[in-house]
């Protein structure tokens, strides 16, 4: 077996603990990048099978028992545990890899340290995580290509992580012990928070009467027209509506209209428009004065907690 001991070692051999869309994707996309993905552990043989059947020489291996696991270390030197994040340090506790080997989990919110136990027993051990859409869907390895992966782990295992994700065609990033909280809730916002300001936008034109359909469908131009420009531009440059032109009667109008409603959307509405401030004042001609205003005009629908220097 490959030892991960120098950044021109040979490529290691790889293995999958859990069968699920990420280590599909990642088990093709690193097969098609030249790498040998020699086994796929599940306990859904089934499933395991149908992974293993797109590799080439990929053998799937059921797990029935929690050291059926340990099955996987006599056939890979890096080892992906890719199993839910409430399953991870239970799966780590009944792993035992050999020295030389490698354990590495692929969620964005857990910490390296859930690995510890295979730490002790000279493994090295580390946090691979795309930051990437996984749908399930059968080119899910080929858009996964330029996305970044976020690594954290210790040298020599970090530069073997660096390697795999160049090779796969994906910007590599790292992060520090102890911040995956941060990180991944920052992941939220540029993923999941998405959808629910897109619903928020569905909500209010349905409220006017528009069907649901006709909303989702005539915010797609308006929304990639915002992403391309936030891409060329920048974020603050690609700021756009009343508060980059400094409306206050506008953001005025907006809230009134909003609180009429009742609920959240008014609120909602003005903890992002202190957002908006925030990047329209890093614009080199901002009009403080007129940002100001906006900022008067929100106050009364903002709620206690809301920090003053985010405006």
């Amino acid at each position: 077996m490959t030892t991960l001991s120098t950044a021109t070692a040979p490529r290691p051999t790889l293995g999958f603990i859990g069968a699920g869309r990420v280590a599909c994707a990642l088990a093709i996309a690193a097969a098609r990048a030249g790498y040998d993905v020699t086994a796929i552990a599940s306990r859904r043989l089934d499933v395991a099978q149908r992974v293993a059947s797109a590799l080439p020489a990929c053998e799937a291996l059921p797990i029935d028992r929690p050291e059926d696991m340990n099955a996987i270390f006599s056939r890979a030197d890096l080892v992906f545990l890719s199993v839910p994040d409430d399953a991870i340090a239970t799966c780590a506790a009944h792993l035992s890899p050999r020295a030389g080997q490698a354990l590495v989990h692929c969620s964005g919110a857990s910490e390296v340290d859930l690995l510890a136990a295979a730490r002790h027993q000279g493994a090295q051990i580390g946090g691979f995580h795309p930051l990437f859409l996984f749908a399930g869907l059968d080119d899910d390895a080929i858009r996964l290509s330029g996305s970044a992966i976020t690594i954290e782990a210790d040298a020599p295992l970090n530069d073997t992580l660096h390697g795999l994700a160049t090779a796969m065609g994906c910007r590599a990033l790292s992060i520090p012990a102890g911040e995956r909280m941060r990180y991944h809730a920052g992941a939220n916002y540029a993923a999941s928070f998405l959808l629910c300001l897109l619903d928020e936008a569905t909500q209010l034109w349905q409220a006017i009467g528009m069907p649901e359909a006709d909303a989702q469908e005539a915010m797609w131009p308006l929304v990639m027209g915002t992403l391309n420009a936030a891409r060329e531009r920048g974020l603050a440059g690609a700021l756009a509506g009343p508060v980059s032109r400094g409306d206050a009667g506008i953001v005025t109008r907006h809230t009134e209209a909003l609180a009429s409603m009742g609920g959240n959307h008014a609120t909602l509405y003005s903890l992002l428009t202190l957002r908006a401030i925030h990047l329209a004042r890093q614009r080199p001609n901002a009009d403080r004065a007129a940002l100001d205003a906006i900022a008067r005009a929100i106050a009364p629908y903002l709620p206690p907690f809301a920090p003053e220097r985010d405006a």
